[in-house]
C-alpha cells in the first residue's frame, strides 16, 4: 500500500544479452558432445564387425609344404604364401632391430598408436607441400591390416585398423605382435616372413644372416618391388644404407658397425625357373592332394620326405635330354625358329646373360653370314662360328611331320641356313680364335624314364617328358602306350611257371590266324620279315622273335598269361587275343617297370612309392610308408626269366648294354611302324624303364627301334646311377639245376660218341629237367647210316622228340 513502509519495491535485475563467446562456447560444447557421441557410435558400429582377436593368440598363417629328397635336401614347395614360421628367438636380433628402426622405432613405447609419430609425420609431410613422404603406421597397425583387413584405401578401413591395433596391444604382448609381424609380412619375390625372405634373396638360413643382409631385408616391407635388387640394385643399396643409418640413430649399432655393413658386398641369389625333378614333385603333389586335400597341402606346412635320389635324378635328366636330342636330329632339321631382317637387328646386341658363357650352354643366335666353311652367328654382344661339320645332321630336312615319309636329303648344309635365321645352338668349345658352336633344335618327341629299387619299391628317379614348362603331362606315370616286345617277358615267364624251360623248343615260322570276332585274317611278322625255324625259348626272347612268341602265347593260353600279368602287377586292360604276344595292350611305364622288378627281385613284389614319411607343421608324423614286399611268383620262375633277359643283353637285341660291366637283364620293345620305343631292365638293386614316342603317335622314323632310340638313354643313365650302388649278382635259388642239353632239341645231350661237344648247359627248375636224350644227329657224311634213322625221321634239325 502506498505509504506503507512494510512494502518495499525490490528492483528487478536487468537482463543482459548473451555475449558471442558464450554462445560459441555453448555451441562448440554441444557439437563436441554430438561429435563424440557420433564417433563413439561409429566406433561401436565398426567394432561389431571386427574379427575376434584371439586369432592372434593361436596364429596359424598359411605355411609352405616342403618336399625333400632322400638326403633331406628340399626339392619342391607347395604354397599360397611362401612362408616358414619362425619363433622370435630364432630370428637374428639385427634383423628385428632393422625392422623396428625402419618401420616403428617407438614400437616398445606406444600402445598401438604412435601419437608422436603421427604429429611428426604430419609436420614432415606439411613441410613437403602436403606430399606424403613419411607415414605413421605402427607395426601393430600394419599387422592388423595384413591379418584382418583388405587393401582398400578408405577412412572406414583406416578406423578399423586403428581400433584393431589398440585392441591387439591390449590382449597381446609386444613380443607376440613382433613375432607375428615378422612371420606375416610380405618381403617380395613371393616370400612371406623373414625366413622365406632370407632364402629367396640370399639362399641361406635366417640364423646365418649378416648385419648388412638383415638391414637390406629390414628395408623391404615398405615397398618390396621398388627396392628389389634385381630391378634396381642402386636403389636397393641406398635403401639398405638408410636402414643402417636409422639403426645407428636408434642406438642399435655403432658407427663402425654401420660403416662395415655398408662396405660389405651383398651377394644375392638370383631368381630362376630351375626346378628339381619337377615331374616327380608333381607326382607327389597329386598324391598328397588326393589324401589330405588342397587346403592342407597348400597352407598346412607339411614336411614330405621322399624316395628321390638327387644324383640319380640328375643322371636321368642328362641321359634323357641327350638321348631325345639325338633322336630328334636323326629325324631331320625342321628349320629355323624364325627369320628376321638383319637391317632391324642391333649388331652387336645386348649380352645374353650376366653370367659368362661356357661350353655346353644352349643359346639362341642369329645367322649373320656364310663363310667358306662355316656360318657366322651373333650371340648377343658376341659372334661365333658354326662349322658346316658341326651341323652335318641338318642335311636331312624334314618337310612335314612324319620322319618316315617327309624327309628330304640335301646335298650339303650350305643351303640349310641363310642370313637372318634365328637358330638354337650349343657351345661346343671356347677357343682363343673364338667360340665354336653346334646346331641344335628343341625336340618335339617325348617320353619318360623311371628308376625303382625293386627290393623296396622306392622310386629313385623320374623324368616325365622333355620340358615340364612345356608340358606337365607325366609320361612316366600317366601315359599308357603299347610296349611292343617289352611285354614278352610276361608271356615267357608264364611259360616258365607252367613247367617249360629256356631250352623248350618253339617254331618261329609264318602263321596265319583267323580272328573269331570279325572273321578277319591276322598274319604276324618278325622284324625284318625273316623266320628262324625251331628255336629255344631262350633264343626266341633274346632275339625277340614275334612268330615264336605268338605261338608260345597260343600254347600257354591267353587267359593264363593275363592272369599271370595281373599277379605280377599289370593293372591296365589287356586284349584277350593273340596280339597280346606283340605287346598290343597300352600300359604305363612305371607299371611295367615294377613288373620287371618282380623278376629281378626273386619273384617278390614291392609296390612302387614316392613318399616315405609325411609330417605336419609341428613335426607330428601323419604317415610312414611301411615296406611290405611279398613273394608272388616262384623264385625259380623269376630267376629263369631274369637269366633269359640277361641273354637279351649278352647276345640279343640289347647287346649295346654290355658296356655296363655288371649283372644286368632287360628287354627291348618296338611297336608297329616305330610308334613307340622301349627298354626296361636293371640289376638286383635298380630297375629302370625308358620309352620314347610322339604324343600324337606319329612314327619315330625308319629303324627307330627300342635298341636304337630307348636303350642308349637307359645305358647312359644306368652307367651313372649304378656307380652309387654295389655290384650284386642275381641270386640263384636252390630250386634251379644245371643240365647239359642238346641245344637243337632241348633234350639231354646225345650219349653217343662225339655228340658231347655240341651240348650246352641250360637252367631248369627242379622237376622240369628233360629225361629223354636226343637222338644221334646225322652229320653231312652220315648218309650211309640211313638204316639207323628212327621211324618218323631224325630228331633234331627243327624237329623235337615228343
Amino acid at each position: 500500500m502506498p505509504g506503507d513502509d512494510r512494502f518495499v519495491e525490490i528492483p528487478q535485475p536487468s537482463r543482459r544479452p548473451w555475449r558471442w563467446w558464450q554462445i560459441t562456447l555453448l555451441t562448440l560444447c554441444a557439437l563436441g558432445i554430438v561429435g563424440v557421441t557420433a564417433a563413439a557410435g561409429v566406433i561401436w558400429h565398426l567394432a561389431q564387425d571386427l574379427p575376434p582377436l584371439d586369432l592372434l593368440q593361436g596364429y596359424q598363417p598359411s605355411l609352405v609344404t616342403t618336399v625333400y629328397a632322400d638326403d633331406r635336401q628340399p626339392i619342391g614347395q607347395f604354397f599360397i604364401e611362401r612362408r616358414t614360421l619362425t619363433p622370435l628367438d630364432h630370428i637374428p636380433k639385427t634383423l628385428t632391430q632393422a625392422v623396428i628402426a625402419t618401420e616403428d622405432v617407438r614400437f616398445f613405447e606406444h600402445p598401438g598408436l604412435d601419437y608422436i609419430g603421427i604429429l611428426r609425420a604430419a609436420w614432415t609431410n606439411l613441410r613437403h607441400g602436403g606430399k606424403k613422404v613419411e607415414g605413421a603406421s605402427t607395426i601393430t597397425q600394419q599387422l592388423a591390416r595384413s591379418l584382418f583387413l583388405s587393401a582398400e584405401r578408405s577412412y572406414d578401413r583406416k578406423l578399423r585398423e586403428l581400433i584393431l591395433a589398440y585392441k591387439m596391444e591390449a590382449v597381446s604382448t609386444k613380443e607376440q605382435i613382433l613375432e607375428t609381424y615378422l612371420n606375416q609380412i610380405y618381403f617380395g619375390q613371393g616370400s612371406y616372413g623373414v625366413a622365406s625372405a632370407a632364402q629367396s634373396y640370399f639362399g641361406k638360413e635366417i640364423e646365418k644372416l649378416t648385419l648388412a643382409e638383415s638391414a637390406f631385408l629390414g628395408g623391404l616391407p615398405k615397398s618390396p618391388s621398388r627396392f628389389s635388387p634385381f630391378t634396381n640394385y642402386e636403389r636397393a643399396k641406398k635403401r639398405q644404407e638408410h636402414v643402417l643409418a636409422r639403426m645407428e640413430e636408434a642406438g642399435f649399432i655403432s658407427v663402425a658397425e654401420r660403416d662395415a655393413a655398408i662396405a660389405e658386398e651383398l651377394k644375392f641369389r638370383r631368381p630362376g625357373s630351375e626346378h628339381v625333378a619337377p615331374y616327380f614333385v608333381e607326382h607327389v603333389r597329386q598324391q598328397l592332394v588326393a589324401k589330405y586335400g588342397e587346403s592342407m597341402v597348400y597352407k598346412g606346412g607339411l614336411q614330405i620326405f621322399t624316395t628321390l635320389n638327387l644324383e640319380m635324378q640328375r643322371a636321368a635328366e642328362r641321359a634323357f635330354l641327350a638321348g631325345v636330342r639325338d633322336l630328334d636330329k636323326r629325324q631331320g632339321w625342321r628349320g629355323p625358329k624364325k627369320t628376321v631382317d638383319l637391317a632391324t637387328v642391333q649388331i652387336p646386341g645386348a649380352p645374353l646373360s650376366d653370367q659368362p658363357i661356357k661350353a655346353g650352354d644352349f643359346l639362341e643366335g642369329i645367322v649373320l653370314k656364310q663363310a667358306k666353311d662355316h656360318y657366322v652367328v651373333q650371340l648377343g654382344d658376341q659372334t661365333a662360328k658354326l662349322l658346316f661339320d658341326d651341323m652335318a645332321w641338318a642335311k636331312r630336312v624334314l618337310k612335314g611331320i612324319d620322319p618316315t615319309q617327309d624327309a628330304v636329303l640335301m646335298p650339303d648344309v650350305k643351303r640349310t641356313l641363310k642370313p637372318g635365321d634365328v637358330i638354337e645352338v650349343s657351345v661346343k668349345k671356347l677357343a682363343k680364335d673364338g667360340m665354336q658352336l653346334s646346331l641344335e633344335q628343341t625336340p618335339i618327341v617325348e617320353g619318360g624314364l623311371v628308376a625303382v629299387d625293386p627290393r623296396t619299391g622306392a622310386i629313385r628317379a623320374m623324368v616325365g617328358g622333355y620340358d615340364f614348362s612345356r608340358s606337365e603331362y607325366n609320361r612316366a606315370v600317366q601315359a599308357h602306350r603299347q610296349p611292343g616286345s617289352a611285354f614278352k617277358p610276361v608271356i615267357y615267364a608264364t611259360a616258365m611257371a607252367q613247367g617249360m624251360s629256356p631250352a623248350t623248343q618253339i617254331l618261329d615260322a609264318p602263321v596265319v590266324y583267323e580272328q573269331e570276332a570279325d572273321d578277319k585274317i591276322w598274319k604276324p611278322e618278325n622284324y625284318g620279315r625273316k623266320f628262324h625255324g625251331m628255336v629255344t625259348l631262350r633264343d626266341a626272347l633274346a632275339h625277340s622273335h614275334n612268330l615264336a612268341t605268338v605261338r608260345l602265347l597260343d600254347k600257354v593260353g591267353i587267359k593264363n598269361v593275363i592272369e599271370f600279368a595281373r599277379t605280377v602287377g599289370v593293372t591296365s586292360p589287356l586284349p584277350a587275343d593273340l596280339s597280346l604276344g606283340l605287346g598290343s595292350s597300352s600300359i604305363g611305364l612305371l607299371e611295367l617297370t615294377s613288373v620287371y622288378g618282380v623278376f629281378l627281385n626273386k619273384g617278390t613284389r614291392a609296390e612302387p612309392f614316392a613318399i616315405k614319411v609325411a609330417k605336419d607343421s609341428t613335426g607330428k608324423t601323419l604317415e610312414t610308408m611301411e615296406e611290405q614286399p611279398h613273394e608272388i611268383i616262384a623264385k625259380e620262375t623269376a630267376y629263369l626269366i631274369t637269366n633269359m633277359m640277361e641273354d637279351v643283353i649278352q647276345k640279343g637285341t640289347g647287346q649295346a648294354a654290355k658296356v655296363i660291366d655288371r649283372p644286368i637283364a632287360g628287354k627291348t620293345g618296338t611297336t608297329n611302324e616305330y610308334i613307340n620305343a622301349w627298354f626296361i631292365g636293371g640289376a638286383p638293386n635298380l630297375v629302370t624303364g625308358v620309352y620314347v614316342g610322339f604324343d600324337d603317335r606319329r612314327p619315330l622314323g625308319e629303324s627307330e627301334t627300342g635298341a636304337r632310340s630307348a636303350l642308349p638313354i637307359w645305358i647312359q643313365f644306368m652307367k651313372d646311377a649304378l656307380l652309387q650302388l654295389p655290384v650284386v649278382p642275381f641270386e640263384i635259388p636252390e630250386g634251379i639245376t644245371y643240365v647239359k642239353v642238346d641245344p637243337t632239341t632241348g633234350l639231354l645231350e646225345s650219349e653217343q660218341e662225339g655228340d658231347g661237344e655240341k651240348g650246352s648247359v641250360e637252367l631248369f627248375a627242379k622237376g622240369s629237367e628233360p629225361t629223354q636224350s636226343a637222338a644221334r644227329r646225322l652229320g653231312p657224311t652220315d648218309f650211309y647210316k640211313l638204316d639207323q634213322i628212327p621211324e618218323g625221321g631224325p630228331v633234331g634239325e627243327g624237329i623235337t622228340s615228343p
